[in-house]
């Protein structure tokens, strides 16, 4: 068996730790993707195991049972009912935690029906004795028909025990716990009789999930004694899961032992001052603001450097290489787009960072609870909050996580806002625009007024959500009530493995994806910015120089304007003046009227666009950072700074409120199942954008 590789699927409820496993299992060696046609993020890794054998570890959605009632815990079933499936694990590993162990074990026994080779881990051991909680644990896998792994994933106890169950998955028990069909032995003794060769519980999901599964087809049951109606399907289930806790509560009162006594939870106190209906709002509120002042304050020491030394590598590129197209390539091409996003890497992993530090503490479930108040009285499900906060990362996921949402006019309204949330995209854009427009002064000796004005811009964000929602709302007529029930998880303090590796996964993605495509577009600006049609590109030099004006300039002014005159007649100064008459009343000029159409396809795009319109329109004798040039750039009709604070603020927000992602308009695309929408949702933020932009340029003028 040494070297060959063993499939391990982890599977269990949301909060028990499970990632924290995959974590400790795989360290680094982990990829997030999508499974295969469908747009559910899963993670996959590899790990090391005794004897030379390595573990192929799948991290499955977290699924309170097998009866699925989202598309994400349907992945799970679909994978384990399968066996064709190239992912069909050779060991379950269900991850549980100790202190919720009764109702994580239901999803365990549905498991254990489908004969599995199934580990059952108790995750969180370390916290046994202060919650007074004792386990025998041979009992426990006598009556489990299991073998169990304690361990405590924040301490890294129990992982070697855990590695050498996987190792001899082979020899583990595979017989089910209990006998689920006594709840009606007449329908399931006809059933297994009829399907003698398959599993009666696999038979039972592909009835009640209406599903194909691989193994049969529902329609060979339909017009059966089989075919139940929903109702008659509904109260089975219901008796089943009866059944599963009668047989879980018996084993666990002789095999669990709790002591009231020994525990001491500061849990319920937190609570009431974290949800509170006044404090649970103004600590919320602190939070924010200490996540935006830092985001300013602690990363502008390294943006600094970073932008310094892409500005040096370009003059470095353009002095040390051979004069010549591939030279231009490189120095006003490829370096400024790509410094373009690499300098705001500092931005994004601290704002990772929080997020992470806020979803470990369990705070961030507190946040839902909290602002549920405020979301039903917009026509938002309590669980549309969940998209909208996590929307500051990325829209594509936040979009995505709304399919917890059950009805689906709620989750459509959540699906349409949601990109109104302030994304990470956005982030570049702000921080260059603010840099410029707001000075780096602080309020009260504490406050930067540079970050106050970034918590702003995402509390719009927030807010235009919220009042689309409503709008929504009352147009689609929604005229029922929902309920919002979630999951409190114990607090705890963030583990810094969990955290560093999300941290650097997210940045990580971050980069790879917008790296890809702003390489690709600072090649194409680059290209249409350095040719163009007919004698007033190719004779720009002779044209500048036979002006009045020139004869007395500086060579080095003169070689400027040669530069600029060449922009403006290239390819992309003739499609950027065919759009300037549409924007030039936001206060835009053709030069950003290219960077805004360019970021279309990633809203990051604008400021790698600019800094590579702006070197294809130098010298580049002079050694410029990025928001150098821009906070240089003078307009040539009125003779002031392009980037002024009408302007600034009339750009600042455009970017809050437009759709600039075609990505997203995707994914919308193929949530909805439909094109109606996401055209609906371009034109309504883009209409939206350019009104406040407008407005805010002419009065601020």
């Amino acid at each position: 068996m040494a070297g060959s590789t063993i499939k391990i699927a982890l599977i269990g409820n949301p909060n028990v730790g499970k990632t924290s496993v995959f974590n400790q299992l795989t360290g680094l060696n982990q990829q997030v993707g999508n499974y295969p046609g469908i747009t559910v993020e899963r993670k996959a890794g590899t790990c090391k195991l005794p004897n030379n054998i390595k573990g192929a570890v799948l991290d499955l959605p977290g699924t309170y049972s097998l009866n699925a009632s989202s598309m994400d815990e349907n992945v799970v079933i679909e994978l384990l009912m399968n066996k064709n499936d190239k992912d069909f694990p050779d060991v379950a590993v269900v991850v549980t935690e100790v202190e919720n162990l009764k109702r994580n074990l239901l999803l365990f026994t549905q498991i254990k029906d489908l004969e599995i080779p199934t580990i059952l881990v108790i995750n969180m051991s370390d916290r046994m004795e202060k919650k007074g909680i004792t386990l025998d644990v041979p009992y426990l896998e006598e009556h489990l028909k299991t073998r169990i792994a304690l361990v405590s994933s924040r301490k890294g106890t129990g992982m070697d025990h855990l590695k050498d169950l996987i190792v001899n998955y082979t020899h583990l028990n595979t017989e089910p716990c209990l006998n689920a069909s006594s709840i009606d032995p007449e329908y399931f003794g006809s059933l297994r009789k009829t399907f003698p060769q398959q599993l009666l519980y696999k038979l039972w999901l592909v009835i009640t999930q209406d599903a194909n599964f691989g193994i049969i087809d529902m329609k060979e049951l339909q017009g059966t004694s089989f075919t139940k109606t929903k109702s008659e399907l509904k109260r089975l289930q219901q008796k089943e899961t009866v059944k599963r806790y009668q047989f879980i509560n018996d084993t666990l009162k002789i095999g669990q032992t709790i002591d009231t006594t020994a525990a001491k939870d500061l849990r319920a106190k937190l609570d009431r001052v974290l949800t509170h209906q006044v404090w649970g709002y103004a600590i919320f509120f602190c939070v924010l603001m200490l996540i935006f002042q830092s985001i300013f304050s602690w990363s502008s020491i390294p943006m600094d450097w970073i932008d310094e030394t892409f500005a040096g590598l370009a003059t470095w590129v353009q002095d040390s290489m051979p004069p010549g197209k591939l030279t231009d390539l490189v120095a006003q091409g490829i370096i400024p787009g790509i410094g373009g996003v690499v300098i705001f890497i500092p931005q994004i992993a601290f704002l990772f960072l929080f997020i992470s530090l806020l979803e470990e503490s369990g705070y961030m479930s507190r946040v839902v609870f909290l602002m549920d108040h405020i979301m039903k009285r917009f026509g938002l499900n309590g669980k549309s909050v969940v998209p909208l906060i996590s929307g500051t990362a990325c829209a594509i996921p936040a979009i995505m996580a709304a399919r917890n949402i059950e009805n689906w006019r709620e989750r459509l309204i959540t699906i349409l806002v949601t990109p109104f949330t302030t994304c990470s995209a956005r982030l570049p854009v702000y921080t260059i625009l603010i840099s410029l427009i707001i000075p780096e002064r602080y309020v009260l000796g504490i406050f930067n007024l540079q970050g106050l004005t970034l918590m702003l811009l995402y509390m719009l964000g927030f807010a235009m959500a919220i009042l689309s929602a409503w709008i929504l709302n009352k147009v689609l007529d929604r005229k029922f009530k929902t309920f919002f029930v979630a999951e409190m998880p114990n607090y705890k303090v963030p583990m810094f493995k969990n955290v560093a590796i999300n941290v650097l996964e997210k940045t990580k993605a971050f980069v790879v994806g917008a790296g890809k495509i702003i390489l690709a577009l600072s090649i194409l600006i680059w290209f249409l910015g350095s040719h163009g049609p007919g004698d007033d590109f190719n004779n720009a030099e002779e044209i500048v120089t036979a002006q009045p004006e020139s004869q007395s300039l500086p060579e080095n002014e003169l070689a400027d304007k040669v530069a600029s005159y060449q922009l403006e007649n290239s390819y992309i100064g003739i499609m950027g003046h065919a759009i300037e008459p549409v924007i030039k009343p936001l206060g835009y000029d053709w030069k950003i009227g290219i960077a805004i159409v360019s970021s279309f396809a990633a809203r990051e795009v604008f400021v790698g666009t600019l800094a590579t319109i702006y070197n294809i329109g130098s010298s580049g004798e002079d050694e410029n950072t990025i928001r150098s040039r821009m906070e240089a750039e003078i307009n040539p009709v009125t003779k002031e700074k392009t980037f002024n604070f009408a302007t600034g603020a009339s750009l600042l927000l455009f970017y809050a409120l437009a759709m600039q992602c075609i990505s997203t308009l995707a994914i919308v695309k193929k949530e909805t199942n439909s094109w109606k929408w996401p055209v609906v949702q371009l034109v309504f933020m883009s209409g939206i954008a350019y009104l406040a932009s407008l407005i805010a340029f002419q009065l601020l003028q």
